[in-house]
């Protein structure tokens, strides 16, 4: 049987999405099932470098994406998976990656390494930008985490945009998975009333937003501090049931 991959961005043009803390949960989800998973850290912030407790490194994903490093140089190891961390040098990365062909470096780089692993995790900025295309020319699926808010629904149709423009020109095979809502209160009316618009905006991507729901749990805070996952660190939170949930329903897709 032919070995499947399955790369995945999470993405949102709002910040504050929980979008790093659903790649790292996820992630993290994955491998406590015994999947190989991969991080691949996008975003100069380095959110996700810093909770998989990665610091400064010679050997980034920039270094990857310019192709002075091949991406299986950069791999370091952590208990919720390995990860490519980000660097600072990400925030330039327009004017720095701009010969032909640019939007396809990541897809090249991690072709020779998707062997070694079930599932790669891609975590981007806010920004628009070339590692946003690059991300998603790269990935089988998006999944896009929004705060249960107007603002950050109003970020799930700032993608469009781009999501369209890549299908067109890079990736035709891109399937925008689902929206999951984050900082979730099911008793606030407000909530729920962002809940039916996302799934109006969701229906304009052709997809759908997720079942499961993340709870507002500080947990998953105290975490990222500890530099730790979600489950590892409070198994019995909301937050580790609500993501545990979200896995599982995530996995369900790829049966």
């Amino acid at each position: 049987m032919k070995h499947r991959t399955t790369v995945i961005t999470l993405a949102n043009q709002k910040g504050g999405s929980g979008k790093t803390t659903s790649c790292h949960a996820l992630g993290a989800g994955l491998t406590r099932r015994g999947y190989k998973v991969l991080f691949v850290d996008l975003d100069a912030q380095a959110n996700l470098s810093y909770t998989s407790g990665i610091g400064r490194t010679a050997l980034s994903s920039m270094e990857v994406l310019t192709g002075t490093a091949k991406a299986e140089e950069a791999i370091q190891t952590t208990p919720a998976g390995d990860i490519i961390p980000a660097s600072s040098v990400l925030a330039e990365a327009n004017s720095i990656i701009t010969d032909t062909g640019r939007e396809y470096r990541l897809k090249e780089a991690l072709e020779p390494i998707k062997v070694n692993y079930d599932f790669i995790l891609l975590d981007t900025s806010p920004a628009r930008s070339i590692l946003t295309v690059n991300s998603f020319t790269a990935s089988d699926k998006l999944v896009i985490p929004a705060e249960a808010n107007a603002y950050s629904v109003q970020g799930i149709g700032g993608l469009s945009e781009t999501i369209i423009a890549v299908k067109k020109y890079c990736n035709p095979n891109l399937v925008v998975s689902g929206v999951l809502l984050t900082r979730y209160n099911p008793r606030a009316v407000l909530t729920r009333d962002f809940t039916s618009f996302a799934e109006q905006v969701a229906a304009s991507l052709d997809t759908r937003v997720y079942k499961t729901k993340i709870r507002e749990n500080i947990s998953l805070k105290e975490a990222q501090a500890l530099q730790t996952d979600i489950f590892s660190y409070a198994p019995k939170s909301n937050g580790a049931i609500d993501y545990n949930a979200f896995v599982d329903e995530f996995l369900q897709e790829r049966k």
